[in-house]
Formats: structure tokens, C-alpha cells, sequence
């Protein structure tokens, strides 16, 4: 049975759309270890991925050095950030599907905002999407329900119908803080289980997977 159109579709960027886990586990590691710190557990970078980027940095860095880290850390991305990205299969695909049938779509993550349009731009989201909202964009970050209606309000569209497509327990968090339904993909580094007990109303274990569920 095919999926209902949603009335609006919210996308998290990393590890649902793109696989940039190469270049962010490189630059925390780089940072981190410049400030005599020992090589950071890669495990536990790629798990808290999808939110704010400080949360990730104060697993190793002290609380007095937090500003420096988070200073060196967006100074070196941007010069790294292309290498090893991966663009996720069914990202370009399922974009446009829901461009075909008119739907409005956003992207929003707690990347930095100028860096998630510059790869929004080079992956070719930005052809469909035009909204793409980061951290620092706002004075919110997810999963506060306020950035998720901002963000809904960029599109004209209201949370009534519409779906949030995530891979992580913060976007499952983000989207029952707004009324949201969440669609989860297993793209990242959690479970398809893991998004069903987090409230995924439909788990699936790839875009591709999803794209099928809405045009069988």
C-alpha cells in the first residue's frame, strides 16, 4: 500500500541525506587531540551525531575550552568538508518525487548553517530545496519545537500532515515536540529498531526503501 503524500517534508542532513561522517570524525579528532586530548572513541562522535555540535565536543573537551575547540573546529570543516562525502542513495531521487508532487520541503540540521548550504549546494539539494536552515541561523536548535516552526513557516506549510525524515533520536525527539510524524532511516548510526522505540511511525533502511513505500 502506498504512503499518503505528506503536506510538508522536514529533512535532517546528515546521515539521512549525505554520509559525511569521514570529514566530521577527522576535524573533532584534529581539534581535539591539538588541545592535548587523546584521540576521541569514533563510535561515540558518530552517535551523537545530529545534534549541536558543542554537545559533541563537550564529551571531550572541558567546559574553559569549549569556545576555542568550537572556534577551531568551524575554521577547519569548511577546508575538509567535501572530502569522502557520500550522498546518500534515493537523496536526490526521493527529493525530487516529492518536487513532482508539489510538496513543500526543507532542510534543517544543527550543522552550521552556512556550511549545510554549501553542501546542499554541491549535492544538489538546493535544485528543489530552497530553504536550508543551520545552527546559528536561529537562536533555537533541534529539537526545540520553536526552530521546527520556523522553519515550517519559511515553507508556508503547518505541522498538521506533515513529516519529518530523520536518522537519529534527536530527529525523533524534534518531530514529537512539534507534532510531527517522524519517517526514520537506519542511514546513520541507529537502528531501525532504535527509531521505531524512539516513535518512528514507520522505520525504514534506506531512502530508496522509503521512496518505494510512497510510489510501489
Amino acid at each position: 500500500m502506498n504512503r499518503p503524500l505528506p503536506k510538508a517534508v522536514l529533512w535532517d542532513m546528515d546521515g539521512t541525506l549525505i554520509d559525511q561522517t569521514a570529514p566530521i570524525i577527522q576535524c573533532y579528532t584534529e581539534v581535539i587531540t591539538a588541545l592535548g586530548h587523546t584521540a576521541p572513541d569514533t563510535d561515540v562522535i558518530r552517535r551523537s551525531l545530529g545534534g549541536p555540535m558543542a554537545s559533541t565536543m563537550g564529551l571531550f573537551v572541558e567546559n574553559e575550552r569549549m569556545e576555542e575547540a568550537c572556534l577551531a573546529f568551524r575554521k577547519r570543516f569548511p577546508e575538509i568538508m567535501l572530502d569522502g562525502l557520500i550522498i546518500l542513495p534515493g537523496a536526490l531521487e526521493l527529493i525530487d518525487f516529492f518536487a513532482g508532487k508539489e510538496c513543500p520541503q526543507a532542510i534543517f540540521t544543527n550543522k552550521h548553517g552556512e556550511t549545510a548550504r554549501a553542501v546542499s549546494k554541491h549535492c544538489g539539494f538546493s535544485r528543489k530545496i530552497k530553504v536550508c536552515i543551520g545552527n546559528t541561523d536561529t537562536e533555537w536548535a533541534k529539537p526545540d519545537p520553536k526552530l521546527t516552526n520556523y522553519v515550517l513557516e519559511q515553507i508556508k506549510a503547518q505541522s498538521e500532515g506533515a513529516i519529518l525524515i530523520g536518522d537519529s533520536p534527536t530527529d525523533a525527539e524534534t518531530a514529537r515536540n512539534a507534532n510531527l510524524i517522524f519517517y526514520g532511516v537506519s542511514t546513520g548510526a541507529h537502528s531501525v529498531e532504535e527509531l521505531r522505540a524512539g516513535g518512528a511511525e514507520m522505520a525504514c533502511q534506506s531512502l530508496e526503501d522509503l521512496l518505494h513505500r510512497f510510489n510501489a
